[in-house]
């Protein structure tokens, strides 16, 4: 058997075989389904449910009182605030089995999903973006967008230092670390 080179709380509930990376810290009351895959130094916090086809990238922070359901992925450095929702059924009945069409969700890398929002399923959450606390997101989010509200919309760019940044005829500079970014009919992107 490999050496385990994470942490568990005693009270979490890890159904082997999982895949989990080094230096990952799960904490109290969790439970880890079977088949999920998480990658090394995660946090992943109290509380915290991941079925059996969830997969964490590296450096994921994942607070209190969030459930990670079978067809969500977070790429590598992404941030779950405290009780925020993934969904995995686009119309639930308590009464018809739909475990086969469980929509993907994607959260690509360095994206930060505020306290109590929810994602409904089937979209993508881009690179850098900041979802604010509370929103809804109900389409996919594009790199760098700053969204927010019920349902979500994009209120304006993000650094990828998490410092909003305003664009002047097609460019912009965070104050806070110096980065440039590009902004045309493809996107946001950075300036390398």
């Amino acid at each position: 058997m490999a050496e385990k080179n994470y942490f568990a709380h005693p009270t979490a509930i890890i159904d082997e075989p999982v895949d989990i990376g080094d230096g990952t810290q799960i904490w109290h009351f969790c439970h880890v389904m079977s088949g999920a895959k998480i990658g090394g130094n995660c946090m992943i916090g109290q509380n915290v449910f991941l079925g059996k086809g969830v997969v964490l990238g590296n450096n994921i922070k994942v607070q209190n009182n969030v459930s990670i359901f079978d067809g969500v992925t977070l790429e590598d450095d992404v941030f779950c605030g405290p009780s925020m929702v993934f969904t995995n059924v686009f119309n639930p009945r308590s009464f018809i089995s739909r475990k086969k069409e469980f929509r993907k969700t994607l959260v690509k890398r360095g994206a930060t999903i505020g306290a109590n929002a929810t994602v409904v399923c089937g979209y993508t959450i881009g690179k850098y973006a900041l979802v604010g606390a509370g929103t809804v997101v109900t389409k996919d989010v594009p790199d760098y967008a700053l969204v927010y509200g019920n349902p979500g919309k994009v209120k304006g760019w993000v650094c990828q230092c998490a410092v909003q940044i305003s664009f002047e005829e097609g460019g912009a500079k965070c104050d806070a670390c110096g980065k440039e970014y590009k902004k045309d009919a493809t996107g946001v992107s950075p300036i390398e």
